[in-house]
């Protein structure tokens, strides 16, 4: 009768232990781990973007300047890597990224990357990783109006400017749309990759800065050609795959919105450089690379705030309308307004983010292939949203460069000497030759 007992219990045990240990492990919330392949590919993602600025974006510029300005170009692309890459780490990614506070801008916490967490919330990657890939936004960002100053810029206003920049106008710009800020969290403005964050900024900045400093000598009489169209080609190409880690990372993860995005990136692109070579066809005669270049990097722009949210349809259609409206806006702006925004900042980048910020809001629609407004929203209120986010930003980045740039011109002239600019930036201001043909 005790055995019989004793084996009775121990059954008993067994049969409540297999019972109820699964029913505990299920009421218990899964915890959060660090995924290796997310995490991979956002470092991967980090390479890609950074790529873009070096050597890709310093290529491009650099063969569309004169020879005598080639060297001039890429120092400051490069200059403004390094400086805006430790700005990012000692206050730039806790203003951006930090404690959510007021909304307005982040809180100190994460003061010279401290007190990061474990994990970036919201995904599965560490903090660490996700502060890295912010980095590269942060440094192409400034280096994108480089174009819009090329040839006459002083150097040390220009690393001045940009320093300044960076944490007066980008950081807070990134907070309210990236960081929890009030823009996407009262307005729900959206923006994937940066139309507004960073296009918009950098656009609206770059054709300020144009104005304030004043057009070239000759412009526009005196024809100013590329000294090296293969260069600019070449940087477009870096650019473009680099533009893969730049929309695709913004997935934060290794999954469908990354593949999504990617692969409306590169029919944006394609679509876009295809319409750019037929326009010029019909109006000059004959497609040029340049072209290409510029017409690749305008689908790119359009794209961005979009990449994740929109059908492959729709993104040829982004690409297309972004050829059209880019090369338009050039043309208005350079040949009708004699605006000198040298390599076409505004009216590439700015334009297209522009461009890309308002179409979001109508191809998000699922009838069109859109994945869908979010809880509250319609096209109608989207639209409005996105009005909201652009004319915030487009004014915050104006009047900040403003002040900014003419602050910053009390300590460091915006412009070099006459004679130094027709001699040439390489030698008067570094010294150097990009091309010794001796």
């Amino acid at each position: 009768m005790q055995r019989f007992t004793l084996s009775r219990l121990i059954l008993a045990t067994l049969v409540c232990v297999g019972i109820c240990t699964p029913a505990a492990a299920q009421d218990a919330a899964p915890a959060i781990v660090n995924d290796t392949g997310d995490t991979a590919w956002i470092l991967a993602s980090s390479a890609l973007v950074l790529l873009m600025t070096l050597p890709g974006l310093a290529l491009f510029y650099g063969g569309l300047v004169r020879a005598k300005n080639l060297l001039s170009v890429v120092l400051q692309c490069g200059a403004i890597a390094a400086s805006a890459s430790i700005i990012w780490v000692a206050v730039g990614y806790t203003l951006a990224f930090g404690q959510v506070t007021n909304g307005w801008i982040g809180g100190g916490n994460a003061l010279m990357l401290s007190d990061l967490g474990t994990l970036r919330p919201g995904t599965a990657i560490p903090e660490s990783t996700f502060a890295l890939f912010q980095m590269t936004f942060a440094v192409i960002t400034p280096a994108l109006m480089v174009g819009a100053w090329v040839e006459r810029a002083r150097f040390a206003w220009v690393l001045a400017f940009c320093a300044l920049w960076l944490l007066i106008v980008y950081a807070p710009v990134a907070h309210w749309l990236w960081g929890g800020g009030w823009l996407a969290t009262n307005f729900g403005t959206l923006d994937f990759a940066g139309g507004l964050v960073v296009h918009t900024t950098a656009g609206v900045s770059a054709l300020l800065v144009a104005l304030l400093l004043g057009k070239r000598d000759g412009f526009p009489k005196k024809p100013m050609l590329p000294n090296a169209p293969a260069l600019t080609m070449v940087g477009a190409a870096l650019l473009w795959v680099g533009w893969f880690g730049f929309n695709g990372g913004s997935a934060l993860g290794a999954n469908d919105n990354a593949s999504s995005a990617i692969i409306n990136t590169h029919i944006a692109a394609s679509a876009a450089a295809l319409t750019w070579l037929l326009i010029e066809r019909l109006s000059l005669g004959k497609p040029t690379t340049i072209g290409w270049a510029t017409g690749a990097i305008a689908g790119l722009a359009t794209i961005t705030p979009a990449a994740v949210f929109v059908s492959p349809g729709a993104a040829m259609l982004f690409g297309m309308l972004g050829a059209l409206v880019c090369y338009g806006a050039i043309q208005g702006i350079k040949l009708r307004w004699h605006i000198d925004d040298s390599l076409d900042v505004f009216a590439v980048h700015g334009v297209g983010g522009l461009l890309g910020t308002l179409l979001l809001a109508v191809f998000l629609a699922p009838e069109l292939g859109g994945t869908g407004y979010f809880e509250g929203m319609t096209m109608g209120s989207q639209l409005v949203a996105q009005a909201v986010g652009i004319g915030v930003v487009a004014l915050w980045s104006a009047i900040g460069t403003a002040i900014i740039a003419l602050m910053v011109s009390v300590i460091f002239p915006m412009r070099v000497e006459h004679d130094d600019e027709v001699e040439g930036l390489d030698l008067t201001s570094h010294g150097e030759r990009a091309w010794d043909m001796d």
